[in-house]
């Protein structure tokens, strides 16, 4: 992209980023030459994808991640960074240059974000490997390190009556039942000076205290393997000291969601698609989800030579990092009639990873709103039409397609992996790795451009292009809204994920 989009972001990083956004300006493309494009079609449309244009946008967003350097010590677009004020405005500024094929709108609501900056965590003599700050927890007091016995609670630690006096102590609580912000929140009410989540099952843990309260306390997750020992010598009778230390902070900002909508296209029945803007603290994010926002982002400047029947609405949500905040905030102010004008939301969250599988969300209509399947086929129908494999996913509450099916507008997406392990069996389906993250760099600062997989970025973002010009062309056959009660039953608890990091 061009080099005036860095010049673009640093313009909103001195001031109020909603005063600096470019004015939108109507351009040649008049209703007459509207009425003379092309109606959409699934294969011209995708003949217009080329992954040199996405190669070029991921070089552009890693030099705006950039931006976040000075505060963050590495390239980052986390919420409130330079980089996602950087991010924001190139997403804009692309959209308002095509003219008038688009109403073009951004929506800012509040927003929590945190940030450790150091922490450390001792058990006894020993300092547990696997022990993380949990996301959204607040520092030790007066960002000390703090000192006390280790105090096991009770049962799943879900109920203030799992809490003896713990005043001056360090508590240990097993994963389970509730969120862990509850456990931080009742620990806390009885006087701890720190708590420590263990995992209930194999592995390590990582989560979020999600919501901030007064009573949270600072909060670390280990796992079961590492809390094994010292359950034991607590429930033996044995003394265990410890001392936590978490450098912190969870501040509110504001943050911005960008809408853009065909201005041709009916109205009352629109085709939505969103990705998220926003990375983790830890890096740049290029695959998450630079791929995906940008993949909506070249289709939308693609879209503009044909006519379309129905209206199509992208979205670039922030804060999905920090728990969906954005795609919450938007839908949670909809309408009863606005909510009833979407037919239904595609996500499309992490579309290059280097170890990839191609996935689909198994979003079934017995859970979901109904036509959720229709869209997961449509997905499947593409990639069976092409000789590609591709394997079905949990439906589970991890990205943005959350919030719209539990208001009950259909929903689905596609994605090639995070954290998950590649199988033997997946390599001999998709190639790459065994026994390898799909995303060996998630959540991490090797999050950039070497980080993506070309082929399977370009194949992902034709099948968005695909998706949308199907729907935007006509919605025969599709299942038609009819009403906006909550439908989704999630193929784990609700409860579990509601956004890419663990709440229970």
């Amino acid at each position: 992209m061009a080099p005036s989009y860095l010049s673009i972001a640093l313009i909103v990083l001195g001031e109020a980023f909603a005063s600096q956004l470019p004015l939108f300006e109507t351009s040649s493309l008049s209703q007459t030459h509207l009425t003379a494009k092309e109606l959409i079609s699934s294969k011209s449309l995708q003949d217009r994808i080329h992954v040199d244009n996405l190669l070029e946008r991921a070089n552009t967003l890693y030099s705006i991640a950039q931006l976040g350097e000075d505060e963050y010590n590495h390239p980052t677009r986390v919420i409130g960074s330079k980089g996602h004020l950087g991010t924001i405005d190139y997403i804009y500024s692309t959209i308002a240059q095509l003219g008038d094929y688009y109403t073009l709108s951004n929506q800012s609501f509040p927003a929590v974000v945190g940030n450790v900056f150091e922490s450390r965590l001792v058990l006894g003599s020993e300092v547990p490997q696997s022990a993380i700050a949990m996301s959204l927890t607040p520092p030790t007091k007066k960002k000390q390190p703090v000192f006390g016995p280790l105090a096991l609670v009770s049962n799943f630690g879900c109920d203030a009556s799992d809490y003896l006096d713990l005043t001056s102590k360090i508590a240990l609580i097993s994963r389970g039942d509730c969120p862990f912000g509850t456990k931080s929140s009742l620990a806390g009410r009885a006087g701890a000076i720190a708590a420590v989540i263990y995992n209930n099952e194999k592995g390590a843990l990582g989560g979020t205290l999600g919501t901030p309260s007064p009573d949270h306390i600072a909060t670390f997750s280990i796992s079961d393997s590492d809390a094994a020992l010292y359950i034991k010598k607590l429930k033996d009778g044995e003394e265990v000291q410890a001392s936590a230390y978490i450098d912190a902070i969870v501040e509110s900002i504001e943050t911005t969601n960008i809408i853009a909508q065909t201005k041709e296209g009916d109205p009352e029945n629109c085709v939505m698609l969103g990705g998220h803007s926003d990375s983790v603290t830890e890096g740049p994010g290029i695959n998450d989800d630079g791929s995906g926002s940008l993949t909506l982002l070249e289709v939308a400047t693609q879209l503009v030579n044909y006519r379309v029947n129905n209206c199509v609405r992208f979205a670039w949500w922030a804060g999905e990092e920090e728990g969906l905040l954005g795609s919450d905030y938007y839908v949670s102010v909809l309408s009863p009639e606005e909510n009833l004008k979407i037919r239904l939301f595609m996500d499309y969250d992490m579309l290059a990873s280097p170890n990839f599988a191609y996935q689909v969300y198994n979003a079934t209509n017995s859970l979901n709103p109904v036509g959720s399947e229709e869209l997961r086929d449509l997905y499947t129908e593409f990639y069976t039409s092409k000789g590609l494999n591709f394997t079905y996913i949990p439906f589970d509450g991890r990205s943005d397609y959350d919030a719209f099916i539990k208001h009950g507008i259909p929903g689905g997406g596609i994605a090639t992996g995070a954290e998950g392990v590649k199988t033997e069996k997946e390599r001999q389906v998709f190639g790459g790795v065994a026994g390898d993250w799909y995303d060996p760099c998630y959540h991490q600062l090797c999050d950039d451009v070497g980080n993506v997989n070309l082929t399977a970025w370009e194949l992902n973002t034709k099948l968005v292009a695909h998706s949308v010009a199907t729907y935007a062309r006509s919605f025969d056959g599709y299942p038609k809204r009819t009403g906006i009660e909550a439908t989704a039953v999630l193929d784990v608890p609700l409860s579990k994920y509601h956004g890419p990091k663990l709440q229970v």
